[in-house]
């Protein structure tokens, strides 16, 4: 039995871990990829008259941070049900 809660414990950190690590590389990209390594790129294409790679470098980063933490939260509300670890 104590096996078994376990084995179960070690899936949900991994699946945890996981998550976490998948929206981190996601904002990297967005952060530091988008808005400093291709931003000569982006700054070709214009939003509201700034450069894009400039949108990202300022903006862009803050808005997919925030669209991550909603992200996170419902994949581990998700999660918890899954593994019968929710708070409710």
């Amino acid at each position: 039995m104590a096996s078994s809660k376990e084995e179960a414990a070690m899936a949900y950190w991994k699946e945890n871990v996981r998550l976490l690590i998948t929206l981190l590389i996601i904002w990297f990209v967005v952060s530091f990829g988008l808005g400093i390594i291709l931003a000569p790129v982006l700054n070709s294409i214009e939003i509201a008259g700034y450069p894009l790679g400039f949108w990202f470098a300022q903006q862009g980063a803050i808005y997919a941070f925030i669209v991550l933490i909603f992200v996170y939260v419902f994949k581990m509300n998700a999660l918890d049900r899954k593994y019968d670890v929710h708070e409710e």
